[in-house]
């Protein structure tokens, strides 16, 4: 079943059916914050039997939940190296395992039957735009060996048979991920929350919280909630009830555009139909609506209107892609995502009974799905595996200062990768314009009867002697004088 991507405006139709939290309620676990990780938390628990109040103080997945490609495959925004060099190898394979499950469970959640329309496509290609192949088969041999992942390593001519441009190089392709329509998921989690028996309440935002004794309370506009349990899902969101802790994360707008159907040239250009992105993280797309290109680009640490990016994405397009000229955006759409200083989701208890879900960055649909089994599994079923995220620790991002430094640092990641890029390629283009010109030159010896003599086939080619070695073999031996017997 083909996709087909709404406007946030028609998402939003819905709001005359949503429900605010409007008198006194007790549950066993507080979800503050509808979005993924709330979301997947509120899920696991009430499918575990828990009764559950999700609190939201918007809409569900007005956020980045809400607005982002559906690319679905394991892994964190901390890279594996970094990640075996901070906890060790047996760590890094019990985390990584963790995040492979968190994709499962939104694979085993995001069916037809569940979701209709949610469009589950498989495969997802990250391409490199630097010429490395051996860092290519290095991490190749990590993830197969060390880490049980399925994946396949592309050539320079494979990865430029699907995808029509000279920018990229090699490539790894996960068979195994998947991507989805993310705004139909985020909604598509709701309803399945709400039918294992949590309650959802929207425009319900919270004023204060008191984590202090066995029942803690919650304090919103117009309702109170007692709970064993809260669990902080809010992001960078969580207000000033708990500005300490959002104040952990930095926050990353990160905005993307949807063309105007592209017809038959669109699937001329990039027969891959999975997610590709870079491994410099510049851009990330796929085709949706069978011609129509859904691209991410631009990021800022700053909030601003989507549509403002709009040019951006097209002239990206264009940068990649040449030959599909000047594209129509016809929608924009993003959302703010927390990033923490290390690179890791922060997931885990803060003290007895108050538990925190945030910090996914870039990996959100695995982590967000992974924090929400953690935490619902060890409230009710003791499950202590959360622990493991223990070394990651709440960090301050560092307020404003914090996002300057963050603007600035990615504005020169992305300009060193493109810088990169530049000079993989004009690499590439001097070996081919050498080749050429050895191949002419050898072609004109040949036809002038000076080149050197092509040895039988099968047979290697004797090596030329070394200047005096060459001398002393062209002097006449001396003679031996005769001996009488």
């Amino acid at each position: 079943m083909s996709e087909t991507f709404t406007s946030v405006s028609q998402e939003e139709a819905g709001f005359r059916e949503r429900t605010r939290l409007t008198f006194d309620l007790d549950a066993d676990i507080c979800v503050i914050g509808a979005g993924l990780a709330g979301l997947s938390v509120a899920l696991e628990a009430a499918r575990l039997g828990a009764s559950v109040a999700v609190l939201e103080g918007r809409h569900i997945g007005w956020n980045a939940s809400g607005n982002q490609l559906g690319t679905v495959m394991p892994g964190f925004a901390l890279s594996l190296a970094d990640l075996i060099e901070r906890v060790g190898l047996e760590d890094a394979r019990e985390l990584w395992t963790l995040s492979k499950q968190g994709a499962e469970f939104v694979r085993a959640n995001a069916t037809e039957e569940n979701m209709p329309g949610i469009g589950l496509r498989e495969g997802a290609l990250e391409v490199s735009n630097v010429d490395d192949g051996d860092r290519l088969i290095s991490r190749l041999q990590m993830l197969h060996e060390d880490f049980d992942t399925e994946v396949e390593g592309w050539q320079v001519d494979r990865v430029r048979a699907v995808l029509k441009t000279d920018r990229y190089f090699h490539g790894i392709h996960y068979p195994r991920a998947f991507q989805v329509d993310g705004r139909k998921y985020v909604h598509g989690l709701a309803a399945l929350a709400r039918r294992a028996g949590a309650s959802i309440f929207e425009d319900t935002p919270v004023v204060s919280i008191d984590h202090s004794g066995i029942r803690k309370r919650i304090v919103t506009p117009s309702a109170r909630l007692r709970a064993s349990h809260i669990v902080l899902a809010g992001n960078i969101h969580l207000g000033a009830p708990l500005r300490r802790l959002s104040e952990t994360l930095l926050p990353v707008w990160r905005y993307a555009g949807i063309t105007a159907p592209l017809g038959e040239r669109v699937h001329e250009i990039t027969a891959f139909k999975g997610s590709v992105m870079d491994s410099g993280g510049i851009d990330h797309f796929r085709i949706v609506d069978g011609d129509r290109l859904m691209w991410e680009n631009p990021q800022t640490t700053w909030a601003a209107r989507p549509q403002r990016f709009a040019g951006a994405v097209r002239r990206r397009i264009r940068t990649i892609f040449p030959q599909l000229g000047n594209v129509e955006i016809t929608d924009m759409f993003g959302g703010a995502t927390g990033q923490t200083v290390h690179g890791m989701p922060q997931i885990g208890q803060l003290r007895k009974g108050l538990w925190v879900a945030s910090g996914f960055g870039r990996k959100g649909m695995n982590t967000s799905a992974m924090a929400g089994q953690l935490i619902a599994r060890s409230i009710l079923r003791g499950d202590e595996r959360w622990r493991l995220f223990s070394p990651f620790e709440l960090v301050w991002a560092g307020g404003m200062t914090g996002r300057v430094a963050g603007q600035l640092v990615g504005l020169w990641g992305r300009a060193s990768s493109a810088a990169a890029g530049s000079l993989a390629r004009y690499r590439e283009r001097a070996r081919v314009k050498d080749g050429k010109r050895e191949a002419r030159l050898a072609e004109a010896n040949r036809a002038a009867g000076t080149g050197p003599r092509r040895p039988p086939p099968g047979v290697r080619p004797r090596p030329a002697p070394p200047p005096r070695a060459a001398a002393q073999a062209a002097e006449p031996a001396p003679q031996e004088d005769s001996v009488s017997q």
